[in-house]
């Protein structure tokens, strides 16, 4: 019986000796935590998404009270809700919170989009890319094979038709699907903007029409149409200014080829309306020249 006792004995001993040195060891080797750090973490909505440009949400919050220059609205998933709380922890103004939301520059459609061949290996952009530019002609297009859709924690992008999709409505600009996409053609833009130039071709017109039907041809039309001074061709390719642009869709009627759209559903009134104030404009700049060369003449 004694030959049981005794070695039940020593483990209890063992067992109050190690239980007494990792208290010590704690009291010693104690980090104190900043409660601020604890609230702000709980503040932030936890989705970890790296949009912020840190580790994760704890990453975020450590850095928000280390570094005083860490700004307050840096969550978009949070928003500017967030950014408020977090402001009012650290006793600090939250400073201006624009909301944004990804969008695929392509318009290449499978129906527009000139394909050469079809991948048949590793079937992610990544992989497709490091063999050959694209399936189809156009080496600036989506190239369709979900790097992005994967990438998104939140539902907000599909493959639709050959390419790359966002929802408005469950994307909250972390910026995983920017970050992912090998060609480079999703970016983040403001909310309120609803007209974009979709397509990401820089060739000349007719290399880029005989890739893609909806390709940008920087006709010019659009920046013609413009009463806003807010496109400018560059690289054969429109850009629409997002701080100058009023979403009025004008650029959308005029564009030949599709490559300019919008969110904002246009009428068949507005439609005509923006027909007829384009053609105003043109009329009006025509007769300013005709009057400057005439009085040159003079």
């Amino acid at each position: 019986m004694s030959n049981l006792v005794t070695p039940v004995i020593m483990v209890v001993i063992a067992g109050f000796v190690a239980s007494a040195l990792l208290v010590i060891a704690s009291k010693v080797f104690f980090v104190p935590v900043d409660e601020r750090v604890t609230a702000i973490t709980e503040a932030l909505p936890g989705a970890n998404c790296g949009g912020c440009g840190f580790a994760g949400c704890g990453d975020y919050a450590n850095s928000l009270v280390e570094n005083p220059d860490t700004p307050c609205n840096k969550c978009a998933p949070g928003g500017a809700a967030v950014a408020s709380v977090i402001a009012e922890i650290l006793g600090k103004s939250a400073g201006a919170t624009e909301q944004q939301v990804a969008q695929v520059m392509c318009n290449g459609t499978c129906g527009a989009a000139k394909p050469i061949l079809e991948w048949q290996g590793m079937q992610t952009c990544k992989g497709a890319k490091g063999f050959f530019t694209t399936p189809s002609e156009c080496m600036y297009g989506c190239i369709g094979l979900g790097d992005c859709v994967n990438a998104c924690q939140f539902d907000a992008i599909g493959v639709i038709d050959g390419r790359a999709v966002v929802n408005r409505n469950n994307c909250v600009a972390c910026g995983a699907c920017v970050g992912t996409c090998p060609q480079s053609i999703i970016k983040l833009v403001p909310m309120k903007n609803q007209v974009h130039v979709m397509c990401s071709n820089t060739d000349k017109a007719p290399v880029a029409m005989k890739a893609c039907s909806n390709a940008c041809i920087g006709c010019g039309k659009c920046a013609k149409a413009c009463n806003f001074d807010a496109i400018t061709i560059e690289n054969f390719k429109a850009t629409i200014d997002t701080e100058k642009c009023k979403s009025c869709g004008m650029c959308v009627v005029e564009c030949p080829t599709g490559a300019i759209n919008t969110y904002k559903v246009l009428t068949a009134a507005q439609a005509e309306k923006f027909k007829a104030a384009n053609k105003a404009k043109a009329e009006k700049a025509k007769k300013a020249a005709e009057e400057a060369k005439a009085a040159a003449q003079a």
